[in-house]
């Protein structure tokens, strides 16, 4: 496959030259590393596709935020930052107070799918396979092993698999194997084993699945961010009828809860049983170098410039929320 590299923006879209883009970076969350990688690849191609882009490092500074945004430039690309904070709504609910336009997903498909528990349920109601999973205290599953071994315990709100672990031993107290600093409350879900699998979606139409093979752990955070550390294989090696199903549902859970922009969602596929099953639908996927939906985008024949320019152009054409 030949990578696409150059892309000139259409006549007939807006004129990056004529639009004026607030790139929202940063924020104040675990994923801030990430979203300055992320930043930074981003406003080097809107430079190059000669959008009027403007920068600003997020943070809790609500004024600092109004001030950046004033006069209202003509859209917010919010596709640079990740987690709680920027990808649960509540920034998504503050722009849309100040009736003014923004990449990626609105406020309500970006609560429910930063909320992992939120987000299984609403799949399970569209039937969609997830694996069993429930929420409980930490202190309880410190007190008993809340599943037969192995499973994962996840935070309820984080994202880059910050804060995953696969308990193997069920001899050794939890608190003994994991330090945990994510709050009261823990997902609990059981383990699927196989093979990771990512489905992007790229303005309502999905991409491809990727297939993801760490070269030891699993797909953790070092594992995403560290060159060489995981084996991509595009497209996934498995069976045509199981791709088909992964693409299908995948736009199904972006389409069902509104989505828009790019998303992208996790699956474990086990080949030894056939099973299915849908881990999370992420709104704002990264767009660092090392990032899944670039590289899913490209292998569809898409470049990176030409995906940031899709996004643009599909955030300009939205209404504003009443």
């Amino acid at each position: 496959m030949t990578t696409p590299t150059h892309f000139t923006p259409p006549k007939n879209g807006h004129d990056p030259r004529k639009t004026k883009v607030a790139l929202l970076v940063g924020g104040w969350n675990s994923e801030r590393n990430v979203s300055l990688m992320s930043g930074k690849k981003i406003l080097e191609s809107m430079i190059r596709l000669g959008y009027q882009v403007t920068s600003l490092d997020l943070s809790r500074d609500i004024k600092k935020l109004v001030d950046f945004l004033t006069p209202k430039p003509d859209i917010v690309f919010l596709g640079a930052l990740h987690g709680h904070g920027v990808e649960d709504g509540r920034l998504q609910g503050l722009l849309d107070i100040l009736q003014v336009r923004y990449t990626h997903s609105e406020m309500t498909a970006s609560a429910i799918g930063m909320n992992k528990v939120m987000t299984l349920k609403f799949m399970q109601s569209i039937g969609v396979p997830t694996p069993k999973s429930t929420l409980r205290k930490w202190a309880d599953i410190c007190r008993k092993h809340p599943m037969h071994t192995p499973y994962v315990i996840k935070p309820l709100d984080e994202g880059s698999s910050v804060g995953v672990y696969i308990i193997q031993d069920n001899q050794t107290p939890l608190e003994d194997q994991v330090n945990w600093s994510f709050g009261d409350d823990v997902m609990v879900e059981e383990y699927i084993p196989g093979k990771e699998l990512s489905c992007a979606v790229l303005n309502n139409k999905a991409l491809g699945i990727l297939e993801l093979e760490p070269k030891s752990g699993f797909y953790d955070y070092s594992n995403k961010y560290t060159d060489d550390a995981t084996t991509h294989y595009m497209p996934a090696r498995i069976p045509d009828a199981v791709y088909e199903k992964v693409m299908e549902d995948t736009l199904k859970v972006h389409q069902a809860l509104g989505c828009s922009g790019a998303t992208r969602c996790d699956i474990r596929y086990d080949p030894d049983t056939g099973r299915l099953a849908f881990l999370e639908i992420n709104t704002l996927p990264g767009y660092t170098p090392l990032s899944i939906v670039p590289e899913i985008a490209a292998y569809a024949g898409i470049s990176y410039d030409e995906s940031i320019y899709l996004l643009i152009e599909e955030g300009l054409c939205r209404a504003l929320p009443r």
